[in-house]
């Protein structure tokens, strides 16, 4: 089986989050402790992916490369791809192409945050997939918002649709997709819509018209934050914040997964501890060698 690749789609302008990101990339902006792109990174690195692609606008790109190199201090291959306009989440496949090679893929967004326990496994799941798509549903109060899955009786995907009036179910598609080979090849039939976007639920309706689409549910122990807004921000930061305090544990570390999943030494996470020198995070990688 060819090596799964992945993409953080970190584009567009955060208009939603202005004036705070007028200068700078909304996934850059700390979560509690973090850059926000280091919790998109954590989950492919949990799903066991190395060779990761950062689509970015031209005018970030260079932000992103100095903070996150080319990814050798985690163990990882870090490519950076331009996307001049935002068009879209099903564009980035397209702007990707040549990243994947013909390979399969996982897409994150790069606003969002997954936490639980299973959660590697989950993805580990999702990823020994040879053949379609798989996504992922999360129960929401507010379904009307985002993607809604309708399920039939044996619990078949019947529809996917964006913002419903009338949801058919609580259950919202979250922004981490799995998909197959075929992902651009698909994506290039995608029409406009009428907000002059590829979008990625006619993506998932392609595979699932095929009968190709799974949609996994992550139950109770799972928690799926988007910080998209300010409010939503600020709870993402409070989320990580309280479980940090309250655990002594980090979420979204790259330099814990990478030494765990044994990508680094432990001379390299060392060298990585004194580069964090005395902030709580640098405290926290040397606690691991203890």
């Amino acid at each position: 089986m060819t090596q799964r690749k992945g993409i953080i789609l970190a584009g567009g302008s955060g208009s939603r989050l202005w004036p705070i990101t007028m200068g700078v990339s909304k996934q850059l902006l700390p979560i509690y402790d973090k850059p926000m792109i280091y919790y998109p990174l954590s989950v492919l690195m949990l799903g066991g992916i190395r060779e990761i692609a950062v689509i970015t606008t031209p005018n970030d790109q260079s932000q992103f490369q100095r903070l996150l190199g080319d990814g050798s201090q985690w163990g990882l291959s870090l490519n950076y791809i331009e996307q001049p306009s935002p068009d879209g989440l099903a564009q980035a496949y397209l702007l990707a192409e040549d990243f994947l090679a013909g390979a399969p893929s996982a897409m994150i967004l790069g606003d969002n945050i997954f936490f639980g326990h299973g959660l590697a496994e989950l993805l580990a799941g999702a990823a020994r997939q040879e053949s379609g798509g798989t996504v992922f549903g999360y129960r929401v109060a507010d379904p009307e918002r985002y993607g809604v899955v309708e399920f039939g009786g044996r619990g078949e995907v019947l529809s996917i649709v964006e913002k419903p009036e009338k949801p058919r179910s609580n259950f919202a598609v979250t922004g981490l997709y799995f998909f197959d080979e075929r992902a651009p090849q698909l994506a290039r039939h995608v029409k406009p819509s009428k907000r002059g976007e590829l979008e990625i639920i006619d993506l998932l309706e392609s595979y699932r018209a095929q009968g190709t689409l799974e949609v996994e549910l992550m139950g109770r122990g799972f928690a799926w934050l988007d910080t998209g807004t300010c409010a939503s921000l600020l709870d993402a930061g409070n989320f990580v914040r309280t479980l940090t305090e309250r655990q002594g544990l980090q979420i979204g570390s790259p330099d814990e997964i990478a030494y765990h999943k044994g990508w680094i030494s432990e001379a390299d996470l060392v060298a990585r501890a004194n580069i964090f020198g005395k902030s709580d995070y640098g405290r926290y990688l040397s606690t691991l060698l203890g």
